[in-house]
């Protein structure tokens, strides 16, 4: 597919039925086989987020992508030049990454296996946190919220592109409350089924 003036070579599940996990590995994450496939497969709100990170502002900012999949926003920012770090909690995320750095010619994106629910301090502090369709469970809203307070600098920026799955008003409310203005964009989800669906680009602010 093409970002900008690039072309990505991704490699990805071939449907979204695909499901592995002979050790209990991604159960043992709370991973269950209805959501195993959903890391890998290259869904309309993430091409909306890397388009979004292919002009974004990135000079002297350290950049986390939470629940990166198989992480096109982070090759984007990765060849850009940018200070990114990609993050999943699926066991599988950190080789499809890695796999697809080597595909477009790109050093690998440094990568953190994040549980949203542990905290992990050695993560340390970032300018802008990306994140696409990420909101799919009502929870999910207040668990972002939580990594942000947990690991945002003063001056810091959340970028979600959402497909409008009803979630994003929690996360709007909580980080509203620790001092984040909003604005918003919408922008077509290209490669879903019909071609017509428009999402959103959450944009905040402190």
């Amino acid at each position: 597919m093409t970002v900008g003036a690039h072309r990505y070579r991704l490699r990805v599940l071939s449907d979204n039925q695909q499901f592995a996990d002979p050790d209990g590995h991604g159960e043992r994450l709370g991973i269950s086989s209805a959501q195993w496939s959903h890391f890998g497969q290259l869904w309309p709100s993430a091409r909306l987020l890397a388009e979004a990170m292919d002009t974004f502002d990135i000079a002297g900012k350290r950049i986390l992508e939470a629940g990166c999949g198989i992480g096109l926003a982070s090759l984007v920012l990765q060849r850009r030049g940018a200070d990114v770090v990609a993050s999943d909690i699926h066991p599988l995320a950190e080789a499809f990454i890695a796999y697809n750095s080597a595909l477009n010619g790109l050093p690998a994106v440094h990568y953190r296996q994040l549980d949203w629910v542990q905290p992990l301090p050695s993560l340390g502090e970032f300018d802008v946190f990306i994140a696409s369709d990420v909101l799919y469970e009502r929870e999910h809203a207040a668990l972002l919220a939580a990594v942000v307070v947990r690991h945002a600098n003063q001056a810091a920026e959340v970028v979600v592109a959402d497909p409008g799955r009803g979630n994003s008003s929690t996360l709007v409310r909580l980080l509203e409350a620790e001092g984040f203005g909003i604005t918003h964009s919408r922008g077509a989800l290209k490669g879903d089924a019909l071609g017509t669906l428009r999402g959103r680009l959450l944009h905040f602010r402190r």
